[in-house]
């Protein structure tokens, strides 16, 4: 016969679990973030970063294993990691009542529309609306790349909850064309210069 305490472990355990990854699904592990703990800790639940953005690149041989995902987007369509390798994917994680994000939205564009003949694919990553708000957003800042609602399922956010993950929003990651990490912009990219850069590296061969 099982214990009452026994079952009161067990119930604890899935609890705590599931606050868990509801934490990972709203803030993108913003917990670790020093930004976003100052920011409840003075009573502000804004949940974005609104700095020119922190850059962190990852050695070739520093990479991890490739990235997996598989995720619908707000047009229907299915897209996997899988599909995406030999291509440099550029994965930019936002919600539309974020200022920074509508700041950096056309630095975004613009990278997006100059290499989007050149293997690069850009997604972006909705971890707090429905579809009716994000594709509102795409047609006032000239989205032309697909989105991925992200904040019921966690999918996104979970896939790239490695050691160099989404700890804010805006943050955008840089994927190599293995699927590997090769670069993060934790909080807004605040022209097109870096993220350029980042992408050529990638896209031409050059990073170290």
């Amino acid at each position: 016969m099982t214990s009452s305490t026994g079952r009161t472990t067990r119930r604890l355990g899935a609890a705590i679990a599931t606050a868990v990854l509801a934490a990972l699904v709203v803030t993108g592990c913003s917990s670790a973030n020093d930004g976003i703990a100052k920011q409840y800790g003075s009573g502000s639940t804004q949940n974005y970063i609104s700095g020119t953005g922190a850059v962190t690149e990852v050695a070739t041989k520093d990479r991890q294993a490739p990235v997996d995902f598989t995720a619908t987007t707000t047009d229907g369509d299915r897209i996997t990691a899988a599909s995406l390798r030999g291509e440099v994917v550029v994965i930019n994680f936002w919600y539309a009542g974020c200022p920074p994000c509508r700041a950096e939205a056309k630095y975004l564009d613009s990278v997006h529309e100059q290499y989007a003949a050149d293997d690069v694919q850009f997604i972006g990553v909705n971890v707090r609306d429905e579809a009716g708000t994000a594709k509102a957003f795409e047609r006032k800042f000239g989205v032309d790349y697909p989105t991925v609602l992200d904040a019921r399922t966690g999918t996104m956010q979970l896939a790239l909850s490695g050691d160099i993950a989404p700890n804010a929003v805006p943050t955008t990651i840089v994927l190599d064309k293995r699927g590997r990490v090769a670069a993060r912009i934790l909080g807004a990219v605040d022209g097109p210069g870096i993220l350029n850069t980042l992408v050529d590296d990638e896209r031409s061969g050059k990073a170290s």
